[in-house]
């Protein structure tokens, strides 16, 4: 039987795709317990929050994968595209798993910006959501700008 030659960008992708949605599965189940022991049949804000970001960036990841399959650019660059959006898509995962598992906030983004027993920064707040906002959209019009470049020049 003869497979794709997929790149490591594609594959890296579609692994993560698979990560994705488990851990929404994962956060499912951490849901679905707080709803049966709360009297108000309610998980952590943050808890719900980390259960539907992942299930939404298993499909996120696949078309990315599809993206950098297509793309006309080099390999290392639909890697290098692919990783700064996996990176920031965990990031943020994380982040909410970590809100849910401490129940500190139901508003990251509020002043002081809680994580436990301390306090951040406003201005590292700012930084991480800048970073998080330039590199997913630099490095997915990358790969939308590859997959253009091959179908139409």
């Amino acid at each position: 039987m003869d497979m794709l030659q997929l790149s490591s960008a594609v594959k890296i992708a579609i692994v993560f795709s698979g990560i994705y949605l488990w851990v929404g599965m994962l956060t499912g189940v951490w849901k679905y317990a707080q709803i049966r022991q709360s009297e108000l049949a309610r998980a952590h804000y943050y808890v719900d929050i980390a259960h539907r970001s992942s299930l939404l960036y298993a499909p996120a990841t696949l078309i990315l994968a599809v993206l950098a399959y297509f793309s006309a650019l080099p390999h290392t660059l639909n890697l290098l595209f692919v990783i700064i959006n996996l990176f920031f898509f965990s990031f943020s995962i994380l982040s909410y798993v970590l809100h849910g598992f401490l129940a500190d906030t139901t508003n990251q983004f509020k002043v002081p910006h809680v994580l436990g027993k301390w306090h951040l920064p406003k201005w590292m707040m700012s930084m991480v959501m800048l970073g998080l906002v330039i590199g997913e959209l630099i490095a997915t019009l990358g790969l939308l700008f590859g997959v253009i470049v091959k179908f139409w020049f």
